[in-house]
C-alpha cells in the first residue's frame, strides 16, 4: 500500500514537473514575442517620424511654390482674387421647420388627462 502511494507520489510529482517546465517555457516564449513586437513598434515609431519630417519639408512653402510655379500653365492655376471669397449675406439661411401641431396638441391632451407618454414608452420596452 505505501509502495503504490509512493509511485502514484512519485508520479504525480514528475507530471506536476513536466507541467511547471512546459509552463516556463511558454512564458519564456511569450515574453520573447512581446519584446519582438516592442522593437517592431519602435522601428515603425522611427519610420514614421522620419516620413512625417519628409512630409513637414515637403509641404513647405518654399519647396512647393517651385513646383507650383513649374507646373502653373499646365494645370491652368491662376491667384485667388478677391471677388472669389463670398460674405455672410450670400450664405443661404437655414430653413425653418415648422413644429407638427397635430402631434403637439396630441401630447398636450394625454397629459392633461393625466397619461405619462414616457411612462408608455418604458412600459413598452
Amino acid at each position: 500500500m505505501i509502495r503504490t502511494l509512493n509511485i502514484l507520489m512519485v508520479g504525480t510529482s514528475v507530471l506536476g514537473l513536466v507541467g511547471v517546465y512546459g509552463l516556463k517555457y511558454s512564458v519564456e516564449e511569450t515574453a520573447s514575442e512581446k519584446v519582438r513586437i516592442e522593437r517592431q513598434i519602435d522601428r515603425q515609431e522611427a519610420e514614421l517620424s522620419l516620413l512625417q519630417a519628409d512630409w513637414a519639408y515637403l509641404n513647405q512653402p518654399a519647396h512647393v511654390a517651385p513646383i507650383v510655379v513649374r507646373h502653373q500653365a499646365a494645370l491652368g492655376l491662376e491667384p485667388v482674387k478677391q471677388e472669389q471669397f463670398a460674405n455672410m449675406d450670400g450664405l443661404p439661411m437655414r430653413p425653418v421647420e415648422k413644429p407638427d401641431g397635430i402631434a403637439l396638441d396630441a401630447l398636450f391632451e394625454s397629459l392633461d388627462a393625466g397619461i405619462d407618454p414616457i411612462e408608455q414608452l418604458i412600459e413598452t420596452n
